[in-house]
């Protein structure tokens, strides 16, 4: 392709590659990355940037990323699997080859899907997602999510009908903010979209606020808060019921506003009454004054935000936990108001009358092994060996991954490393070989992120402050658009051939249909093909996006507001556009049934009273309990290939506190054998009083140099896997969550 783009200019596009959505400006030099830098006049992250968002350049030119498909031509005599580039039409060949097979032979429930983490963060898989499962037609269907954020979709669904309805802290307006088991300036945050981190919680200080963090380790967070709280891992739930027992027992209850909207509060007293401070004081390790000051604090500031993560998530009682957050900010009247959680309202969602909703439901359809229930259309990650391994009707035959490496990402490695390679066929969309995609026959690469347009469809929706920002692509490519690709794909799966066009027209059609036909629409009874031919876009994921922000709650709907956004004028202003802070959502933005907040919705009462036997089991124990931790210069398992990146110092080592260590004869810079019900690994050791006492920390992500992978970088940093130990069986029953936190394990010299 020849490049019609100058050879020196600078560009300016939104990060991809973690939640901050931070503005950068690239420098280009004779038509390659010169410079990348904070761009200081984006309207949201005014110039911070991390140490990733300076590493496009090195992703752009890393010689292990893939340009061309690759096809598995067999195994050489180490039984490390021998790929060759092919041109594109004979890759999609063997795509439909392999599609056409298993179906005929097992129909499409043998077909399974695991999405990764990066797709999230993608334009072309956010608009054309819906047809590609579609296509599928399997109900196989696993992601990223069940091993990351699921409990919180759950909880909203039950309390605001839908799962994808989140608040997030007003960050820039509280004046206490409560972290739990987050570490926001290591991970940029999550499920709270806010670039600079850092300088946002130094500003809650700075107008005389506080900032609290209740984690096991003292995080690099944690250290900048005025108060870190250490805590039991998985024990989250047991503090959160106690204090919300404080606030009733105290009568600190002061729902405010949304008190006309909330069913449920008497039964809350009762289902609260055993938890506490005293009671939660032996199971967390906090003293029953410190839970009754934070309680308190949380009751009597003017504005406050509880926020939890990963270790609150990625537990047993992830779910529960999650909704106790939200209970509290019910509680204390800091439910969609200033400074407290509210919710965002992106650029592209939809504006109409929200209408009464269903009830929220889960368990449409189980697991065929192990019998766990279906959650927002997708099946337990900690399921997906079992339904390929285990023999019978609906076995898993085909694999399609995107963007995904659930061989490190997933409980149990060493079993899902022994599924995958299993497997009758297996196809991935992605830009590495790496320790799941070597077992693909086929591996469709798609462009760079410098080579593809960029839109923040999930992250608008989690954001502190409503913003829009599109980027246009930096450099040409010589790869298909990835709407193409994936538009190709979801034809193959039908046992047709055609044009991606086909798809990318059907996609619009079908949104802006809906759009003249829903009342309360910007376009309600415009014709509809007058509108297509307005839509812009040089792809099918262009043409979607401009599509969703016309007829969205600041769009110009296709002229009627001249003012508005559109993908025009988002090219015309490359800092991004401000839409103003939070505001007000509620009711309105209820989807539940008569529009109320039903504490009990869901299974609550019965997590409660689980949670109190399962307390029993836990107390007085002794063994250690495995977390986990992130890094700057990290992102989960896919930018260790990246030299400046991982040079220096080892990271992957398992953290220990100074007594543990003593007792247990293990000594910094030595080797631990780490050993949980599944699996055993051997770590460099590295003693420190940053973990409590009880508690070891090894981080994810690792354990590289898999033969057949072909990630050169990663292969000499490899370190060590810890979802070795993580245990399949162990999960959050209610959103099908594994446990990656809080995990019992041995730890003796190695």
């Amino acid at each position: 392709m020849t490049s019609t783009t100058p050879a020196d200019r600078t560009v300016f596009r939104t990060c991809p590659l973690c939640e901050a959505t931070c503005g950068l400006q690239i420098e280009i030099k004779d038509s390659a990355v010169r410079r990348i830098r904070g761009d200081q006049d984006d309207v949201f992250s005014k110039g911070f940037i991390c140490p990733k968002g300076s590493t496009l350049k090195q992703l752009y030119e890393d010689p292990d990323r893939l340009r061309k498909p690759v096809v598995r031509r067999g195994f050489d005599d180490n039984g490390a699997p021998i790929f060759e580039e092919v041109e594109w039409d004979e890759a999609f060949a063997v795509v439909g080859e392999k599609f056409a097979a298993v179906k005929a032979e097992h129909g499409n429930e043998a077909i399974g899907v695991y999405l990764g983490n990066p797709n999230a963060h993608n334009l072309a898989w956010n608009t054309h997602a819906r047809a590609f499962l579609q296509a599928i037609g399997s109900r196989s269907m696993f992601s990223a999510s069940t091993v990351d954020q699921m409990p919180r979709h759950v909880a909203s669904g039950y309390l605001y009908g839908n799962g994808m309805r989140m608040p997030v802290p007003d960050l820039d307006r509280t004046d206490l903010l409560v972290l739990l088991g987050t570490n926001p300036l290591v991970s940029n945050g999550s499920i709270c979209t806010a670039p600079d981190y850092p300088g946002r919680i130094q500003a809650v200080r700075d107008r005389g606020g506080k900032v609290v963090v209740i984690d096991p380790s003292r995080t690099r967070t944690a250290e900048a808060a005025d108060e870190h709280i250490a805590i039991r891992p998985g024990t989250d739930a047991v503090l959160l019921a106690a204090v919300v027992h404080r606030l009733i027992g105290t009568d600190q209850v002061s729902t405010g506003r949304v008190a006309a909207l909330v069913d449920g509060m008497n039964e809350l007293r009762d289902a609260v009454e055993s938890f506490s401070p005293e009671y939660a004081e032996v199971v967390t390790g906090i003293a029953a004054e410190t839970i009754e000051q934070l309680a308190d604090d949380i009751a009597t500031a003017p504005t406050a935000a509880v926020h939890g993560r990963i270790g609150t998530t990625t537990v047993e009682f992830g779910t529960l936990t999650t909704w106790l957050i939200d209970v509290i900010a019910i509680l204390t009247g800091n439910l969609d108001e200033p400074g407290g959680a509210m919710f965002p309202r992106s650029a592209i969602e939809r504006v109409r009358p929200e209408k009464q909703g269903r009830p929220y439901r889960t368990g449409r359809w189980q697991s065929r092994v192990n019998a766990n229930p279906e959650i927002q259309g997708e099946l337990p990650a900690a399921d997906l060996p079992v339904e390929i391994l285990e023999p019978g009707e609906g076995q898993l035959r085909m694999m399609f991954t995107v963007a995904g490496n659930p061989v490190l990402s997933c409980p149990d490695s060493e079993q899902m490393n022994e599924a995958f390679a299993s497997l009758d066929a297996m196809v991935s969309i992605d830009i590495y070989l790496n320790e799941t995609t070597r077992h693909a026959d086929v591996v469709l690469p798609p462009a760079s992120a410098l080579e593809k347009s960029h839109f923040d469809i999930a992250f608008s929706n989690l954001s502190v402050r409503n913003v829009a920002n599109y980027s246009a692509p930096v450099f040409d490519s010589e790869q298909p658009a990835e709407d193409d690709i994936i538009a190709r794909v979801a034809l193959l799966a039908m046992g047709m051939e055609g044009d991606a066009t086909l798809v990318h027209d059907q996609l619009v059609n079908q949104l802006l249909s809906a759009e003249v036909g829903a009342p309360g629409s910007p376009v309600e009874g415009r014709n509809v093909e007058d509108l297509i031919a307005m839509v812009d876009g040089d792809t099918g994921s262009d043409r979607m996006l401009d599509a969703m922000l016309r007829t969205g709650p600041h769009g110009d709907a296709f002229g009627a507001n001249p003012d508005g956004l559109s993908l025009q004028k988002l090219r015309g202003n490359p800092h991004g556009i401000d839409l103003g802070a939070l505001e007000l959502r509620l009711p309105d933005a209820l989807q539940t049934p008569e529009k109320r907040i039903d504490l009990f919705a869901g299974p609550f009462l019965e997590e409660l009273a689980r949670l109190e036997a399962r307390v029993v089991e836990w107390a007085g124990d002794g063994r250690l309990r495995l977390i986990g931790r992130r890094h700057l210069r990290s992102n989960n398992s896919w930018m260790h290939n990246v030299e400046v990146l991982v040079k220096g110092k080892a990271r992957c080592t398992l953290q220990i506190n100074p007594d543990d260590a003593a007792e247990l004869g293990v000594v910094d810079g030595g080797k631990a054998s780490v050993r949980s019900r599944v699996g055993e690994v051997t770590a460099d050791v590295e003693v420190t009083d940053i973990v409590m006492p009880g508690v070891v920390s090894l981080p994810h992500g690792w354990g590289h140099g898999q033969p057949g992978a072909q990630l050169e970088v990663a292969a000499r940093h490899a370190g060590v896997n810890s979802n070795v130990l993580t245990d399949p069986l162990a999960i959050d029953p209610v959103s099908g969550t594994s446990v990656l936190n809080g995990i019992p394990v041995e730890v003796a010299p190695a």
